[in-house]
């Protein structure tokens, strides 16, 4: 006897317009000799269509329950699969014709000028209502950054070890669109390549001058430990999590789904496609535009400020002043708009691969010229004392500590917190694009763990490299990397690098070309950066082209480069300190997106319940556990097999049959069971 129902999973392309489903079937058919009463009629079956509206039930005379279990779960996976159909052709129409969004693109525009206008007019005012804001986003919402930053790193891990995955962020068999080499070194240089630059040597250092209130002593062996496990908290696992959130929502609502390439988009769960393409969504996108604009901006003046101390220290030029700095803003501008008109494929890929070998140049000689022992033995005993500390670095606040630790969190691990999040728009959407046809397990593997094992290595060697120059310095009494100023200690961020290659005791001409090809790396590691930006925020303002008009480009492109270097002119002969206006104002721009990020965890795991790949394998174990309770039923403890079934003779020809015939039945364990027309 075989028992068969209608269940054959099918893809959402094999499924019709009208919803009319082609019929499956799963079977038992036991091993026993029939009884004669089924002589005649081998195969009594039991047919399960998502047309019908009540399940057919066992044959009378085999005494079986009038209706299948799990029949309302049955339907409800049908429905999800025909609703996803239906939502990728909707998807599909509605994105045939991405041009402008001239209302998106006009409001941020004009905020973005109204903004520059602000701090070139009223620079003292901008600079108070900054400081206000900042201070009351690290009071009252401190707390929600420091919890959201760790729920980010347990969520992303549970979407790659758990169900979700296999899924991936492409059509079905979709291969990747680049080398995991070529993505690696573009995801890392669009992420955070110029922050190491400028961080790598300073926050370390810090650290070890002034270790976090409560903590250990400076300029001690436990200071070191704490200082690398504070800045390898600071910027591996938690900043890389944040971006992979908005990366996975990105690239597998834009590729899987075939949704528009936006932030809003990714909300369409949750909100409905009215919303998400209504003044909400519109309100996220400008969102999104404002904080990639401002925080590029203010990227592109500090790399403006390293590389001028760069010339500083290698003697081209005294004291830099803020024409020459705009000179360089305007450089880099005109560098990093000519490669986002490149397109990604040409231009950022091609200067990622080249940032890549420099960096390893540069990290290679400062391991080498410097205390190379001492690096290697440092960079296991980070990863130690990271680990070790990890719980209690992540729920730090004000609540343990006084003032002064308040003062400590708003100043480091809330201030990267925030400054990440006004990020992630900017560098998710990008390493959405370029994570193409990866599934999520490779995607999160690649963005959480490789640039987090990057970043170790990269403190290890520079770090330890300050540690022992600081600390031969303090043997010597002579202040080494540390100027002590109103009789504190200081660290000048913008030349921390270049001090610590002069220290370095290699030859002048060598100690020159080194920082000749730290300034090259700043700048294209800035380049890298923001050219991703100015395509990603011409496909923000472009109803989510994926190639945006060039004009969008340029426009965006040219609009960062202005309001860096008019904050650097409205600064005057401080302009680190209009830069420090612009850092504080998109931090505070960082405090809608973590609600929006939250949001859009949900959304994400809503969408990931209903892709395909789920719904086929829910519906094909209800299917097998309904057959093998309704053969255990039937057959008792006799053995029995599953077989499937499907009737095509009039659908598929005899060569392109799965079965091999068109009415035949496919055993899938045990003997097969023939139709009575093939015995």
């Amino acid at each position: 006897m075989a028992i068969n129902s209608d269940t054959k999973p099918l893809t959402p392309e094999e499924l019709p317009a009208d919803d009319r489903l082609a019929g499956a079937s799963a079977a038992a058919s036991s091993t026993k000799a029939a009884s004669p009463a089924h002589a005649e009629n081998p195969e009594e079956i039991i047919r399960v269509s998502p047309d019908d509206t009540n399940l057919a039930a066992l044959d009378a005379e085999d005494g079986g329950a009038e209706t299948l279990p799990d029949s309302e779960e049955y339907e409800q996976i049908m429905e999800e699969l025909r609703h996803a159909k239906t939502e990728q052709a909707v998807s599909a129409r509605r994105n045939r014709k991405l041009t402008l969004d001239k209302v998106t693109f006009g409001i941020t525009g004009a905020i973005a000028v109204a903004f520059v206008v602000w701090g070139f007019v009223g620079r003292d005012s901008l600079s108070d209502t900054s400081k206000g804001a900042l201070n009351w986003v690290m009071e009252y919402t401190g707390w929600l950054f420091m919890v959201l930053a760790s729920l980010f790193v347990v969520f992303v891990l549970w979407l790659a070890l758990g169900k979700f995955g296999n899924i991936p962020l492409g059509k079905d068999g979709e291969k990747p669109e680049f080398r995991t080499i070529s993505w690696v070194a573009m995801m890392f240089a669009a992420g955070m390549g110029i922050g190491l630059m400028f961080y790598g040597v300073a926050e370390p250092l810090y650290h070890y001058i002034s270790p976090p209130p409560g903590t250990v002593d400076g300029r001690t062996p436990a200071a070191i430990q704490t200082a690398m496990a504070t800045s390898i908290f600071h910027w591996t696992l938690h900043p890389w999590a944040m971006y992979a959130v908005v990366g996975i929502a990105m690239a597998y609502g834009t590729y899987r789904l075939g949704r528009k390439q936006l932030v809003s988009a990714a909300f369409t769960s949750l909100f409905g496609i009215r919303m998400v393409e209504g003044p909400l969504g519109k309100f996220i996108n400008i969102l999104a535009i404002f904080a990639t604009l401002f925080g590029t901006a203010a990227s592109l003046g500090l790399g403006a400020l390293q590389i001028g101390s760069g010339m500083t220290s290698n003697g081209w030029l005294g004291e830099i002043g803020t024409p020459v700095l705009v000179v360089i803003v305007a450089i880099l501008t005109f560098c990093f708009v000519a490669s986002a008109v490149s397109g990604i494929s040409r231009g950022i890929q091609w200067l990622s691969n080249i940032n890549m070998v420099l960096a390893v140049v540069l990290a290679l000689i400062v391991f080498v010229a410097g205390p190379t022992l001492f690096i290697l033995n440092l960079i296991p005993s980070a990863v130690g004392d990271y680990a070790r500390d990890l719980a209690e670095m992540s729920s730090r606040t004000e609540a343990v500590g006084d003032e002064s630790l308040r003062s400590w969190m708003t100043s480091w691990t809330i201030f990267y917190w925030a400054w990440w999040i006004s990020w992630t728009p900017f560098v998710g959407m990008f390493i959405a694009r370029i994570s193409r046809g990866r599934t999520i397990r490779q995607f999160v593997t690649g963005v959480l763990l490789v640039p987090s094992v990057v970043s170790v290595i990269w403190f290890g060697i520079f770090g330890g490299a300050a540690f022992h120059v600081q600390q031969e310095a303090d043997k010597a009494g002579t202040p080494g990397l540390v100027a002590m100023v109103d009789g504190a200690p200081s660290i000048n961020f913008d030349g921390a690098l270049f001090d610590l290659v002069k220290n370095l005791g290699m030859p002048g001409w060598l100690t020159a070309a080194v920082i000749v090809l730290a300034m090259v790396l700043v700048a294209i590691f800035f380049v890298t950066g923001a050219d991703a930006a100015s395509i990603v925020m011409g496909s923000l303002s472009s109803n989510g082209a994926e190639h945006p008009r060039r004009g969008v480009v340029i426009f965006w492109g040219s609009l960062t480069g202005a309001v860096a270097a008019v904050m650097l002119l409205a600064g005057g002969d401080k302009p680190s300190e209009a830069l420090s206006g612009l850092q504080r104002v998109t931090i505070v721009a960082a405090l809608p997106f973590v609600i929006v990020m939250l949001l859009l965890c949900f959304a994400l795991v809503k969408d990931l319940r209903r892709d395909p790949l789920q719904l086929h394998k829910r519906l094909a174990t209800s299917v097998v556990e309904r057959a093998i309770r309704t053969g255990v039923e039937q057959h008792g403890g006799v053995q029995f097999d599953l077989v499937t079934k499907h009737d095509c003779a009039e659908k598929c020809t005899d060569s392109d049959c799965a079965g091999g015939t068109p009415t035949g039945t496919i055993p899938l364990v045990g003997k097969p069971q023939l139709d009575a027309d093939h015995k």
